[in-house]
């Protein structure tokens, strides 16, 4: 069936046009130099691509609101003093003559590849996007973006295809409410409202240098147990990679190699259906190899041997425990983690953890040997 990959050098035509140091980072070659990393491998050549297409207003619509859509529209038509001032009302963003026309390739590169893989024409795939999307809200654009692609996505799925229910899942430096954007929302405890409660997983890192072992132990220990108990039809990837060593914006220090090893443990998710779109990453290099490393998996490439497994952090255990206490009452894979006992939970991961990663490396390369 084969891997899709969706890109067009035409969401790389648009750029900060003043000075602003908390926008510099997110620049075109974001893009430019993660599709030439995959040219250069030979990954792109063995890609399905899927071509670009703008999502429509009522694909917009599906997530924000009617008046943001219409401001955002007048974008195209206004002088920079103008751009300037209309910035000035979200947070960390910037606008540009370009950047709605870029929006809609975004958020329809999107929709494409949900369409790809629903349909059956690929196995799964990657869409490289510019504006990322996962902090602009309903009725305002935030941190660098415009337009929410995955959430769109996500809708567009249970829309066309029948798709029930969604499962949210988000690890995100918060560093105890003082990281921005400081959302009360995005702590462990926010667990979602009504009929969406247990439905809402945020796992909160409240420190930076953050490493594999770190992020290995979340999926082990949480997202997966989870997510096979919903048992999803679809999985729908915010590929940021700011978590990469090297990003001064998440300041952590997962290497590029782990991505090959989460994107193999999230295929298995969903009988394989599997969209991961671009979001942030920051260092060009860190984000170059960690986009490679996640199409290599996609592709069926066997990951590589694992680096860096010490075990996790005082402070991720930490939140771990906090997550799946807050979480036990929803979810049958949670419900008997409580005090002692989960005191006991936290020792044995940290202590066990790079064995069994270790193990299932072995596995991952037997299978893929065999296959």
């Amino acid at each position: 069936m084969g891997t899709a990959l969706i890109y067009d050098e035409e969401m790389t035509r648009y750029r900060l046009l003043w000075v602003d140091p908390a926008c510099k980072i997110e620049v075109p070659e974001r893009l430019t130099v993660s599709h030439g990393a995959l040219v250069e491998s030979g990954l792109a050549a063995r890609c399905v691509s899927i071509p670009v297409r703008e999502a429509t207003d009522a694909d917009i619509l599906l997530v924000h609101s009617e008046e943001y859509l219409e401001a955002v529209k007048k974008t195209p038509y206004m002088t920079l003093e103008e751009l300037k001032d209309f910035t000035l009302q979200y947070g960390d963003v910037y606008f540009h003559p370009n950047i709605y026309h870029c929006a809609k390739l975004a958020a329809g590169a999107a929709l494409q590849l949900v369409d790809s893989v629903m349909t059956g024409k690929v196995r799964n795939g990657m869409a490289l996007v510019r504006p990322p999307g996962h902090h602009s809200m309903r009725s305002a654009a935030n941190g660098f973006c415009v337009f929410n692609n995955v959430a769109i996505a996500a809708q567009y799925a249970k829309q066309k295809y029948g798709i029930k229910s969604v499962l949210y899942f988000s690890w995100h430096r918060y560093e105890h409410q003082k990281f921005w954007p400081q959302l009360r929302d995005s702590d462990f405890d926010s667990v979602g409202k009504e009929k969406g409660a247990g439905f809402n997983i945020n796992v909160p890192w409240n420190k930076v240098g953050m490493k594999n072992s770190d992020y290995l132990s979340i999926f082990c220990h949480l997202l997966l147990p989870v997510a096979y108990e919903f048992c999803p039809d679809l999985v729908l990837v915010c590929a940021g990679f700011d978590s990469a060593i090297g990003d001064p914006e998440g300041e952590m220090c997962a290497t590029p190699d782990i991505f090959a090893h989460l994107t193999h443990l999230l295929m298995n998710l969903a009988g394989g259906k599997l969209c991961a779109v671009l979001e942030g990453g920051y260092n060009l290099t860190s984000l170059a190899q960690s986009v490679c490393q996640t199409v290599h998996t996609l592709l069926g490439d066997p990951p590589p041997r694992p680096a860096n497994l010490d075990g996790p952090c005082k402070s991720a255990l930490e939140s771990l425990q906090c997550v799946r206490s807050a979480h036990r009452q929803y979810w049958t894979c949670l419900e008997h983690v409580d005090g002692v006992e989960s005191e006991l939970f936290c020792f044995l991961a940290q202590m066990f953890l790079p064995f069994l990663l270790i193990l299932y490396y072995s596995i991952c390369n037997v299978i893929s040997t065999t296959i």
